[in-house]
């Protein structure tokens, strides 16, 4: 396997992952740094112990966790404003290529769901190269060789079930195409959420998956919904009895006493590491650089545990319950072919569910 396969796979997408929730939401910045866009930074690189100004983030994390990982970074640096844009990692996308078909794109740093996300905004020659001096502690199979992004987080794509509702719970994904499951099955969709793109590539390329598996969901009367976030409310709520969903949505759940299991499928589990990256055309150069650095830093990585993710960073502690990334059966492709062949997937997913 090539280190950019297992970027892929999250070791890598909302719904995203999250992509992860699913839900949209805006920010815009107006911009107090002005330092101008530098070559190619290396790991030796310094940050001023404090900088002052706004930044902008397009991101599609939860705007909740969005919201608490800058808290925590406003603790080193109370003097930069983080303003967000939050919606599916497909939308925020089509906002990033279309600010750039415009001449300018508004984003300074970007935090979204799978590294072929990015391998198309690499393409695309959006992405600065930046080598974090925080990268101790993360696998190179994390982030990309010419440093234009890297992994935050690992999130699995697995099943949820509602445990009030489920008396035989599923095994793996093959499951739910069965008569036990009909017409009470949910997932997210390919065409919002960047995750459900990514798992999409990977499952149909998979042997003993394929596109045959969601004609079979198909045939057995499956929802389909924008987001992870809508997937997990309509588990919770009772409307459906299991779904296709990111793990750490039933995990919180479940930790707070609701009737929800999350379970890592027998084929495999579909992995996303939410990478961070600069865009290249940043007037916001040094404070970009310094919120990428937080995120990978220790202190960054033990917010992102205590948020509810399982952490990139070798010796920080996941989340309770959080199988870590060694314990994962990860399922994953050759992220050139699944870049290549996103729009393709997409569209013959669109065409077969209408």
């Amino acid at each position: 396997m090539n280190g950019k396969s297992k970027i892929a796979a999250g070791i890598l997408a909302a719904c995203i992952a999250a992509s992860c929730a699913g839900c949209s939401g805006s920010g815009s910045a107006s911009s107090k740094s002005s330092a101008a866009p530098a070559p190619v930074s290396s790991a030796a690189s310094a940050q001023p112990k404090t900088l002052q100004g706004d930044l902008t983030l397009y991101t599609s994390q939860p705007e909740k966790d969005a919201q608490a990982l800058i808290q925590e970074f406003n603790k080193k640096q109370p003097d930069i404003t983080v303003n967000v844009f939050r919606s599916g990692t497909e939308e925020v996308v089509s906002k990033v290529l279309a600010e750039k078909k415009a001449g300018s794109v508004k984003a300074d740093v970007l935090l979204v769901a799978d590294a072929a996300t990015f391998e198309t905004l690499k393409s695309e020659d959006l992405l600065m190269s930046y080598e974090s001096p925080e990268l101790k502690g993360i696998s190179s199979d994390y982030y990309d060789a010419d440093h234009t992004y890297t992994g935050t987080k690992v999130i699995s794509t697995g099943i949820v079930i509602n445990t009030d509702m489920v008396k035989k719970a599923p095994t793996g994904y093959h499951d739910l195409t069965g008569a036990a499951y009909k017409d009470n099955v949910i997932m997210p969709s390919p065409l919002y959420s960047g995750a459900a793109a990514y798992n999409l590539g990977v499952l149909t390329r998979t042997d003993g998956v394929g596109w045959d598996f969601y004609e079979g969901l198909k045939s057995n009367g499956v929802s389909v919904q924008h987001g992870n976030g809508a997937v997990e409310k309509a588990v919770l709520a009772g409307q459906k009895a299991c779904g296709i969903v990111v793990d750490y949505l039933p995990l919180r759940d479940k930790a707070k006493g609701s009737p929800v299991e999350f379970i890592y499928p027998s084929e495999g589990s579909l992995s996303v590491t939410e990478p961070i990256g600069i865009v290249k055309s940043t007037q916001n150069e040094e404070l970009a650089k310094a919120f990428v650095d937080f995120i990978l830093s220790e202190d960054g990585q033990k917010a992102t545990s205590q948020i509810g993710y399982t952490p990139i960073k070798s010796g920080v502690k996941a989340p309770d319950n959080f199988r870590s990334v060694d314990e994962i059966k990860n399922l994953t492709y050759d992220v050139a072919e699944l870049v290549k062949t996103r729009s393709t997937d997409k569209e013959k997913f669109g065409k077969m569910f209408g």
